[in-house]
């Protein structure tokens, strides 16, 4: 089952059990596979996940943004239904994990000093793909190259 028709089936099930903050979520997510289709890019597996690792990095941007204006309420729907996008990613490798491909990829790259920033990232984020945060590979390389 592909990832639109499991977001039809869920959202009818949200609908019969009446949950709407998963509705809601699970809406946006079928609007980003809807705006997919029609995109330059296409869909694809890959574009579809590039949607929903955005689509997560924006509500938690945005509940700091509302829990800094002590708008807890409006914090917690977004956390929310961050939650509920993330459950249709590939599960996030650990930092462990990270460090040792990343060791890997600097080796097989050739990297030495933090100004071969570039080359790591590029190769890290072709591997990394769906599996970890870009931030979160930025740090790691960042802290590997700099030892």
């Amino acid at each position: 089952m592909n990832l639109t028709d499991q977001i039809n089936t869920d959202i009818k099930n949200a609908m019969l059990a009446k949950d709407a903050s998963k509705l809601e979520a699970l809406r946006a997510i079928k609007s980003a596979l809807l705006l997919l289709k029609t995109s330059p890019e296409g869909q694809s597996e890959a574009t579809e996940l590039k949607a929903l690792q955005k689509m997560v990095k924006q509500r938690k941007e945005t509940a700091e943004v509302y829990i800094g204006q002590g708008r807890q309420e409006l914090a917690d729907v977004e956390i929310s239904q961050a939650a509920v996008i993330e459950n249709y990613l590939p599960k996030q490798m650990s930092e462990d994990e990270l460090k040792a491909i990343l060791q890997n990829i600097i080796t097989t790259v050739g990297a030495s000093s933090p100004a071969d920033m570039g080359k790591v990232m590029g190769a890290a984020t072709k591997e990394l793909s769906g599996k970890a945060d870009g931030s979160v590979i930025s740090k790691i390389v960042r802290e590997l190259l700099s030892k």
